[in-house]
């Protein structure tokens, strides 16, 4: 076969149908690209009225109206805007996606701003065949010799156009709705669906019935020229009054009005109070609870961006976490929560974005895959932190209170977005064990004191011993160099009630240690510790400082070290358990017999297993590692096993000491648990013998 070169075959008739099937995944979609082109249209008449190709009536009021009739199964979309004369229905109708928009900005981009021209792609007015059987256009163009054009297509590739008879400069979309889409015609659902995708567009947009039969009742002082009187009523002078009642009005009921044209975003922060954000709000958001507080978003250069975050009140235990940011383009409603747009973590947040520069894709649902929209994300993220960084620094009381609701997505967003973390490493709160909100610098420096006092070497008795020097070879200059590596450690609490016995120790040596107990906890303190060189974070129970224990000459720790591997080997044979690491410290607290530590690492990654239930593995002797029983030296119960290895009831002891130690760290399982039971019922009983 001979090589062949040539053209591929695409018009109306294969493409068509797809335009109507694929063009938008929503159906209800058309109203907004019906409604944008109106607003589109009047623009363009207003501009024209601007640099003087055209006078404006007077009384001229830019509206578009969508006029409902369920008997005829008719939508009308009806604008006073720049209306089309039959070559430019030729042009932008006939020919699939031809945009008057753009067209409209090359002609005249070097005499209007072109801000407000919402349509790009030109096949907007498509989506009306998504919805209906047959679609009309009538026309009246803004040009003193034009003549009206009447167009009608019945959803295949055929149209017919020919003169029109509408008077008014402007243009009226009637569509013939399908079977399958009565809906759309419905009050309710059409005033649902407007005021979703058009509650912010620039010019008034009213919703009305054909032959409207309801009717409505006015006080003479609220009667509007554009009223249609029914008759005049009357009211009866009520017993009391002085004068005579308002005359009224019985009327024919008044379009109403579906938008606000003057979104709160689009005004200065300055210009707007409190009482309008939060009315804003709750219109917005159909939430009645009020926000924490919330960021104005105000930004000219180099792009242009406007918006409103809310930062809301969540019950975490019984409601979702997600929130809704609605994105806008020039007032006109795009999508809730598109990635490209809003980082990943603000998402639990509630507001509202409008940025005429997003480079949108051909049904203005989702974004090109552009660089620019990564420097908006950028932006957002950065106005955020820079806002929560203020609040922490000149009202840290309030910054204090809001703390609980407002942490998940702060802690969120420092694992999502370093630049984030970066911005917010110093305005990340901890709560402490009474209540109070320290930043990370505070909370490094809070132990230090009780750390300096426990360095002071004292007996049990807390009586001071002489200090013994120890030659390690240090040089004189080392001291600044060595305390500005030394590890910065933050104490943290997962579970108050179960850790309350190292609570109790760490207020008693007056240390201080913080509440994290949420699951994104575990992986933020890990992000913290990556991001900032030398500080490390430890549960409690982790291990035993020298805060805790009494400072004690080298012959006393010689003779502990010693009495310790004859004791660990009695507690290991007793317990049968050989992995068991055990210390025999002299503690301060003399009434704490035994108590149990578990290796930070090691327990984080039993809390890891857990979390990912990895296959094949034993959790549970996973989590037994890296535990070390630490004995008090200073206990009666410890001196007994000490002094009596082989003793009747030495072994059920040093069992009873072991889970005594664990029930401080975690509740006994099964078995465990029913072995304490009776071993406790054994004790008592020879106590009461």
């Amino acid at each position: 076969m001979a090589s062949k070169k040539g053209n591929l075959s695409i018009n109306s008739e294969n493409m068509f149908p797809i335009i109507k099937k694929w063009l938008y995944s929503d159906h209800d979609i058309f109203y907004r690209e019906v409604i944008s082109n109106a607003c589109d249209a009047i623009t363009k008449i207003r501009k024209m009225d601007m640099m003087g190709e055209y006078e404006l009536p007077v009384d001229f009021k830019p509206r578009v109206d969508v006029i409902l009739n369920d008997k005829d199964k008719t939508i009308k979309i009806v604008d006073n805007g720049i209306g089309m004369t039959a070559e430019e229905v030729e042009e932008y109708i006939n020919q699939v996606a031809f945009s008057g928009a753009t067209d409209f900005l090359k002609k005249y981009k070097d005499k209007a701003n072109a801000d407000q021209i919402i349509g790009h792609f030109g096949l907007g007015f498509y989506s009306t065949f998504m919805v209906s059987d047959s679609v009309d256009i009538d026309t009246l163009s803004y040009k003193s010799d034009a003549a009206s054009v009447h167009w009608t297509c019945d959803g295949g590739s055929d149209f017919e156009m020919s003169d029109g008879d509408k008077k008014e400069v402007g243009t009226t979309i009637t569509l013939h709705l399908s079977d399958d889409c009565l809906e759309f015609c419905n009050e309710y659902k059409a005033r649902e669906v407007v005021q979703k995708y058009c509650s912010f567009m620039p010019y008034e947009i009213y919703l009305s019935r054909e032959n409207e039969q309801d009717t409505e009742t006015i006080k003479a002082s609220e009667k509007l020229d554009s009223d249609i009187v029914i008759e005049e009523v009357h009211p009866e002078k009520k017993e009391g009054e002085d004068k005579e009642p308002e005359l009224e009005y019985k009327i024919k009921r008044r379009p109403q009005l579906l938008n606000d044209t003057h979104p709160l975003w689009g005004k200065t922060p300055k210009d707007c109070t409190d009482e309008e954000y939060l009315e804003f709000y709750r219109k917005v958001f159909r939430d009645y609870k009020e926000p924490l507080f919330w960021i104005h978003l105000n930004m000219d250069y180099p792009f242009n961006l406007k918006g409103i975050l809310y930062f809301p009140k969540i019950n975490m235990e019984f409601e979702s976490i997600e929130g809704t940011i609605k994105l806008y383009n020039n007032q006109v409603f795009i999508a809730d929560n598109i990635k490209e747009v809003i980082p990943e973590y603000l998402m639990l947040l509630k507001g509202v974005i409008d940025c005429p520069d997003l480079p949108l894709n051909v049904s203005r649902s989702a974004l090109q895959n552009d660089g620019f929209v990564k420097k908006i994300s950028e932006y957002i993220s950065k106005k955020v932190a820079e806002k929560l960084a203020g609040l922490c620094k000149t009202d840290k009381e309030n910054y204090d209170k809001y703390w609980d609701d407002i942490s998940p997505f702060i802690k969120y967003g420092c694992l999502r977005d370093d630049k984030f973390c970066e911005k917010m490493n110093d305005y990340i709160l901890f709560k402490n064990l009474d209540g109070k909100y320290l930043t990370l610098p505070d909370a490094l420096q809070i132990n230090k004191e009780a750390e300096a006092e426990a360095a002071k070497a004292v007996d049990e008795d807390g009586n001071a011993v002489e200090a013994e020097v120890v030659d390690d070879g240090a040089k004189a200059g080392d001291s600044k160099d060595s305390e500005e590596k030394e590890p910065r450690t933050i104490y943290y609490v997962t579970d108050e009630q179960q850790q309350s016995q190292y609570i109790k120790m760490f207020k008693a040596q007056k240390m201080e240690a913080f509440i994290m107990n949420h699951n994104i906890d575990t992986p933020f303190m890990q992000q913290l510790e990556s991001k900032n060189e030398g500080i490390r974070f430890r549960r409690i129970d982790a291990d035993l400082t020298d805060t805790f224990k009494s400072r004690t000459s080298k012959k006393v720790a010689a003779e502990l070290e010693e009495k310790e591997k004859e004791l660990g080997e009695k507690i290991k044979k007793a317990l049968k358990n050989d992995k068991l690491n055990i210390k025999l410290e002299k503690l301060k607290d003399k009434k704490m017999a035994s108590m149990l530590t578990v290796s930070e690492d090691s327990r984080r990654m039993a809390d890891m297993m857990k979390m990912y239930a990895m296959n094949g593995m034993a959790m549970g002797d996973f989590g037994n590692e890296g535990q070390t029983l630490v004995l008090n030296a200073n206990h009666p119960l410890v001196q007994y096993v000490m002094d009596n290895k082989d003793a009747e009831n030495t072994t059920m002891i040093c069992e009873q000491l072991y889970d005594l130690a664990r029930i401080q760290n975690a509740p006994l399982e099964g078995d465990a648990m029913a072995a304490f039971v009776a071993r406790s019922n054994e004790i008592m009983m020879a106590l009461a013998k």
